[in-house]
């Protein structure tokens, strides 16, 4: 679980996923960890908080303690059950929340994504087997090149860049598909725990362990024109469209998913540069990740049955909290105030609960924007 010392960073990542991540994509505000790493610091965060060791000592390090393998909603959940705790100590030492707005939150969610909060963890052991059953070996060193076409691994970017890792296994894949026919090898399928035991492999061994991943999302806009312009909307239509298929996927298992497919199409995959592939990304995966698939009938009961109608008579398009980043991150002491005030207790949420809440709150703020 989340201790509650990682609260006053990470519920700005509420903000992001909850607030601004659906109305950031479509309005085109693109996500970069380095700017959000950047934040961490400029926000004085890192006066508290530490990242793998550097920073502050007084609150716990972000990198330590935390499950992997986080839903949106569970991490949600659990910064939402435990803020009351954090707003108190703020208090207590005189603190204010900083300015974040939807861009900043945005950024900050990128970074912790590139923390592998999302992932599942690794087994460096299995990663080394894996690489040399599959074949990886074969063909792609370490330090050294195998082949003279195939870069080793301590040249590769793609094993800390999830979007530069779904780029080149895809576009890798049909000069791999011709080099497995020629020693008639079978195509080496991957699960997602596969490849998240490859990559930890390769950090260890031909990369940097302490470096940090990076993580770019881009335009939803550019990546729907790119994915009709490369024949994709073409084929993922009906039964095939990618609309409803990659909740609550991690990027390790959106590239697996694509690596699995790519020999499987009736024509060669279309080569995709990495700024084309991180728009056609934003525009496949990042609103399903980020809003998850809750009900808006559910969310319709659970508002009223937490009695957040109670100060929100007109419903979830009135909320002030759901309105901007900014307004979330400054309101929420003022709400617990409130509710203190009128003998409420702060709501305690689940990840189906917060599913849910979000699903209701986004169709609300849609319909009210009509």
């Amino acid at each position: 679980m989340l201790s509650m010392g990682t609260q006053r960073i990470t519920f700005g990542m509420a903000i992001a996923l909850v607030a601004g991540s659906a109305a950031a994509q479509t309005a085109g505000v693109e996500m970069d960890s380095a700017r959000g790493e950047q934040l961490f610091r400029t926000l004085s965060c890192i006066q508290c908080h530490s990242i793998k060791g550097e920073g502050g000592k007084t609150a716990p390090d972000l990198t330590k303690g935390i499950a992997r393998n986080l839903t949106p909603e569970a991490f949600i959940s659990a910064m939402w059950n435990h803020a009351p705790t954090m707003w108190t100590a703020m208090r207590e030492r005189g603190m204010k929340p900083d300015n974040l707005n939807v861009q900043g939150a945005s950024d900050l969610f990128a970074y912790f994504y590139s923390l592998h909060f999302f992932d599942k963890p690794g087994d460096a052991g299995r990663g080394k087997h894996l690489f040399e059953t599959k074949r990886c070996a074969a063909c792609h060193g370490l330090t050294q090149p195998v082949l003279p076409a195939a870069k080793p691994v301590s040249q590769w970017q793609a094993t800390y860049a999830p979007i530069a890792l779904i780029d080149a296994m895809w576009n890798h894949s049909a000069q791999m598909h011709e080099e497995f026919a020629r020693r008639k090898w079978a195509w080496p399928e991957l699960t997602a725990q596969e490849l998240t035991d490859i990559l930890l492999y390769l950090r260890n061994s031909a990369g940097k362990p302490t470096q940090t991943s990076k993580l770019v999302l881009g335009s939803r806009e550019r990546g729907q024109a790119t994915f009709t312009e490369k024949g994709c909307a073409g084929c993922h239509t009906g039964k095939l469209a990618l609309e409803n298929r990659l909740h609550e996927q991690t990027l390790v298992e959106l590239a697996v998913e694509m690596w699995n497919h790519a020999p499987k199409m009736a024509n060669p995959a279309p080569k995709l540069e990495v700024e084309e592939m991180r728009d056609v990304t934003t525009y496949l995966w990042s609103q399903q990740f980020f809003l998850g698939h809750g009900s808006v009938a559910a969310g319709r009961k659970i508002f009223a049955a937490k009695k957040c109608d109670t100060c929100h008579p007109d419903g979830p398009q009135g909320l002030p909290v759901f309105t901007s980043g900014q307004s979330l991150w400054a309101y929420g002491p003022e709400m617990l105030d409130q509710m203190t005030a009128k003998g409420i207790s702060w709501p305690h949420l689940d990840s189906a609960e917060t599913a849910n809440l979000v699903a209701y709150i986004s169709a609300a703020r849609a319909s009210n924007k009509k």
